[in-house]
């Protein structure tokens, strides 16, 4: 079997679990060697299992050839060491997988340190489980536009000479139709919730998409948001509900994974593009389900 992405280094973030640790095994399968960069290094919470040295042993029980990187994307130092000793374990990193989200639960706890005593929410929450804007504190929203966005920007910044050096090569960062939501009101129907700082940090994340696309485009660097084009139960997913009626497989969203990291610049570059319109080839604009 041919692999594509032969002699290719990756770098995929928010590695451990759920759509992170698919992407991983996917190009992993397709030759790429990977850099799993995340925080877990032990489960710490039953309902989120996965570690990175399991993606990591995952990749390597089929073959494959991966390193694991710890680091905390809030902090500035982290995402630069994460660069330095991807490049240092892999070679130059030529394609990046922005995948890393601040979800619920959140942080796993400080090695050594108190447990974790989860803040009271305040009145006048409308569903509980689901942390709107009444209930999300500016702290807990500012986290998500670190992870999501600033640590983001920086990391696209970080390998871009990798890439340029050697003529091009692809960005995916994962996005989430919770972009577009609750979209425009009035709102009679409030029984779904909605996450204002995780979708407002992926509407930015969007933005940014398009802009380094534009400033990459002359050197054959293809930058692309990724959605889900229905919902996949990961365990992120999970852990706020059990069933979301028509959802798709990770499967088949690693398989779109894949096409974009090989898609061509110079016609699919700065779209936001639902994973079936991938899987189709049309590439038309996301429109969140």
């Amino acid at each position: 079997m041919t692999r594509r992405l032969a002699g290719r280094s990756v770098i995929v973030t928010g590695g451990c679990r759920g759509l992170g640790r698919a992407i991983a095994l996917a190009l992993a399968a397709e030759g790429a060697t990977v850099a799993v960069a995340g925080r877990t290094e032990q489960v710490w919470d039953d309902r989120l299992p996965g570690t990175i040295g399991e993606t990591v042993a995952a990749i390597a029980a089929v073959g494959g050839r991966a390193a694991a990187v710890r680091a905390d994307l809030t902090d500035r130092e982290d995402v630069a060491r994460l660069v330095t000793e991807a490049r240092d374990a892999l070679g130059s990193i030529t394609i990046l997988v922005n995948n890393a989200a601040f979800t619920a639960p959140g942080r796993p706890p400080v090695p050594g340190g108190p447990p974790r005593v989860e803040p009271a929410k305040p009145a006048g929450a409308a569903k509980p489980g689901w942390p709107g804007f009444v209930s999300t504190p500016l702290s807990a929203f500012r986290r998500h536009f670190d992870i999501a966005v600033f640590a983001t920007y920086e990391l696209m910044q970080l390998v871009s000479p990798d890439m340029i050096t050697a003529g091009g090569n692809s960005v995916i960062n994962i996005t989430s139709a919770a972009s577009r939501l609750p979209g425009d009101g009035p709102y009679p129907d409030r029984s779904g919730g909605v996450l204002p700082g995780y979708g407002g940090s992926k509407a930015a994340l969007e933005h940014l998409t398009q802009c380094a696309a534009f400033d990459l485009a002359d050197h054959n660097i293809a930058v692309n948001a990724l959605a889900p084009s229905k919902p996949i139960m990961t365990p992120g997913l999970s852990y706020y509900a059990t069933a979301f009626g028509d959802t798709a497989t990770e499967d088949e969203f690693v398989l779109a994974a894949v096409q974009l990291a090989l898609v061509d610049p110079a016609t699919v570059t700065g779209r936001t593009i639902g994973h079936h319109e991938v899987l189709d080839g049309s590439f038309r604009p996301f429109d969140p389900v």
